[in-house]
């Protein structure tokens, strides 16, 4: 009787300890994942506490990249309820693959570029038509994310090249793999100068603005949102109209965005 009381407490004790990580897993598994452009990430990280304060949910699971990387890793079957990209291109490259829901896809930000130096450079420029970048950087490192894929370095890219600046300085660019990596070159002195958005300097206290691009000089910059295609979390549009919220509007405006969408009161 003894033996089999053990055998029943053992049995017990497996099955308790087999169901705790089924449970987990489970739990894991209707977790929420966000792929967010690399530039999101201070917003984005306030806003997803905020929800899981107010919802009571878990909170999101987030993947911060460039927009590339993330639609092609979505284009290669990488799991993501939701995709936030810093441009409209990548946006569109995965709605041609149909990997979004395309009646929930709505722009949601806007931003700015800027060029900007280490807190102690000396550096001042008006970033104008013509004016002299490769002066300025007297042989110095520009930093800029990908000027063929990324989104920031593609309006870097274009707005040099519309004010006759690109030729002079192309051989001095540092590419990374994203905006913030480029910020990061700057802020350790690595590079004299950089472009990034204006709403990145506000998450580096090592860098400064020292000069702005005219909005003219390069492709709107706006942020489109949307619930992918395969997405299993049934948090995914909650979660997308809670970015549209008065109470996600603040940490966005923070930032330095701009909010495109009209708030809504409640998600």
């Amino acid at each position: 009787m003894g033996l089999s009381m053990k055998r029943r407490e053992w049995l017990g004790l497996a099955l308790a300890t087999a169901v705790v990580p089924a449970a987990a897993a489970r739990a894991q598994a209707r977790s929420l994942v966000v792929f967010a452009a690399a530039s999101l990430k201070n917003a984005l990280d306030e806003i997803a506490s905020g929800w899981a304060r107010d919802t009571g949910k878990p909170m999101p699971r987030i993947s911060y990249a460039a927009s590339s990387a993330l639609a092609k890793q979505m284009e290669q079957g990488a799991p993501a309820d939701l995709f936030i990209s810093a441009d409209l291109d990548w946006m569109d490259y995965v709605a041609r693959k149909d990997l979004i829901k395309a009646d929930t896809r709505v722009n949601l930000l806007g931003n700015k570029i800027v060029l900007i130096a280490p807190r102690d450079s000396k550096a001042t420029v008006e970033v104008k038509q013509g004016f002299d970048l490769a002066k300025v950087l007297a042989g110095g490192k520009l930093a800029m994310a990908n000027v063929d894929a990324v989104p920031a370095g593609k309006y870097g890219k274009a707005a040099l090249e519309k004010l006759g600046a690109w030729d002079g300085v192309k051989s001095n660019v540092a590419q990374a793999e994203n905006v913030r990596a480029a910020l990061v070159l700057v802020a350790r002195g690595e590079a004299a100068l950089g472009i990034v958005y204006a709403t990145d300097t506000a998450a580096e206290p090592n860098v400064k603005i020292v000069g702005s691009f005219p909005e003219d000089s390069h492709p709107p910059i706006i942020y489109p949102a949307a619930v992918t295609r395969e997405a299993k979390s049934a948090d995914a549009r909650p979660f997308l109209d809670y970015l549209k919220t008065i109470q996600a509007r603040p940490a966005f405006e923070k930032q330095g965005f701009t909010v495109l969408v009209k708030s809504i009161t409640s998600a």
